[in-house]
């Protein structure tokens, strides 16, 4: 075999191992780079969205009195449950999973806001949301405001709520589940009632996890009122 066709099977030959070298390093990049599907959390009743959704623009009052809008929801993991004050069943045992929950969150874990979207704005004004929301936690907020613009938040959490009259009391028919927004203040995960705490700690942490490895970058700073850690 001559020299000159040795040196052109050698060229060829670091040619052949050059480009696999390129493809399945580009393949290796790809696969390392596409974020991971969302996790499968059906047994804890829970939908996590692999593209969060954006809420309604809104501005509404906190039971601070304090201007809160849909920017003020960024920074921190929020559960939003759409409920009142004056609810006689399932808003108080909705509200005590999630005080039960935050008591059982290990320390490890970002600890999150839980926010009550009143329904019934007339009679929950923020010094009523601040008594009511504060028995269960420093942490525990209140929106209230606008009937309309109520409605818009709880439709982009895929809530509804309807108001009725019974023997001269107002009633609110209303969904009973939670919503999970992430630090960006977009909608995560809905978890559908039952709700069990220890439950509701699980699907937490698994989708913390995840949207981390997903966005290393994911911060903690302030929400919408006073903190406790």
């Amino acid at each position: 075999m001559g020299r000159s066709l040795r040196i052109t099977l050698f060229v060829l030959l670091l040619l052949v191992v050059l480009i696999f070298g390129l493809t399945v390093g580009r393949q290796v990049f790809l696969s390392s780079s596409e974020p991971a599907p969302a996790p499968d959390l059906s047994q804890y009743n829970t939908y996590v969205y692999d593209q969060p959704r954006e809420l309604a623009e809104f501005t509404l009052t906190n039971e601070q009195g304090e201007t809160v809008t849909r920017d003020s929801l960024k920074g921190r993991w929020t559960f939003v449950f759409v409920g009142y004050t004056n609810c006689p069943d399932i808003c108080p045992a909705a509200m005590a999973n999630l005080r039960r929950t935050n008591s059982l969150l290990p320390a490890e874990l970002p600890r999150p806001d839980y926010l009550l979207v009143t329904a019934d704005p007339e009679h929950d004004t923020p010094e009523k949301l601040k008594a009511y929301t504060g028995f269960f936690g420093e942490n525990f907020h209140g929106l209230t405001g606008d009937l309309d613009i109520l409605r818009e938040v709880a439709k982009s959490v895929s809530a509804v709520f309807v108001h009725r009259e019974v023997d001269g009391q107002l009633l609110v028919d209303h969904s009973g589940h939670f919503a999970l927004l992430n630090p960006e203040g977009k909608l995560q995960a809905l978890i559908q009632p039952p709700h069990k705490p220890e439950e509701l700690v699980q699907a937490y942490e698994r989708i913390y996890q995840w949207a981390k490895a997903n966005d290393p970058g994911l911060r903690e700073p302030e929400g919408l009122g006073p903190r406790s850690h």
